[in-house]
C-alpha cells in the first residue's frame, strides 16, 4: 500500500514536470522586449537625412512601434518569427542569438505595410515597407537597440 502511495506521487510530479517543459517549449523569446530606434526614411534609394526616434515593442506574439501608430494609425500586429538561430561571432568568439521577424498589416484601403526585422543579442535593424495596389508608396530603414531594463534592488528593512 505504500508503495502505492509513492508511486501516485511520483506519477503525479513527472505529469507536473511534463507539463511544465510543453508549456516554456511555446514560449516566445521575444515576448516583453523593447528597442530603442531610429527610422529614417527612404526616397529614390537614398535615405534622407533626418531621422525620427522609435520604440518597438514585442508583446504576446504582437509588436507596436509609435511611429508607426503616429503616422499611419497602425496599431499591434501580429508577428512570425522566420528565423531562430544561435551561432559563434568568429570574430568575438562569444555566442550570438539571431532573429528575423516578419509582419504584416493592411488597412481598409488596401495598403499593405510590411516589418521586417533583424535582431542580434541586443541590436535590431530592419525595414518597413508600404504599398497601396501592390506599388510602392513608403519605404523606411530602422536601426537601435534593446532598452535597457531597470534591475529591481532588494529593499532592506
Amino acid at each position: 500500500m505504500k508503495n502505492l502511495k509513492w508511486l501516485f506521487f511520483i506519477g503525479i510530479a513527472v505529469m507536473i514536470s511534463i507539463h511544465a517543459a510543453l508549456k516554456d517549449k511555446g514560449k516566445d523569446p521575444l515576448h516583453k522586449k523593447i528597442y530603442i530606434t531610429n527610422v529614417t526614411e527612404i526616397k529614390n534609394g537614398t535615405p534622407s537625412n533626418k531621422t525620427t526616434p522609435d520604440e518597438l515593442e514585442f508583446k504576446d506574439g504582437k509588436l507596436f512601434s509609435n511611429f508607426l501608430h503616429e503616422k499611419f494609425d497602425i496599431g499591434w500586429t501580429k508577428y512570425v518569427i522566420e528565423k531562430d538561430t544561435t551561432f559563434i561571432d568568429s570574430v568575438l568568439e562569444s555566442e550570438v542569438r539571431y532573429f528575423e521577424v516578419k509582419s504584416s498589416y493592411k488597412d481598409d484601403d488596401n495598403q499593405l505595410t510590411n516589418i521586417l526585422c533583424r535582431i542580434s543579442n541586443e541590436n535590431i535593424e530592419g525595414e518597413i515597407k508600404i504599398t497601396k495596389n501592390d506599388k510602392p508608396k513608403k519605404q523606411f530603414e530602422f536601426i537601435g537597440s534593446e532598452k535597457a531594463t531597470k534591475i529591481k534592488e532588494n529593499k532592506k528593512k
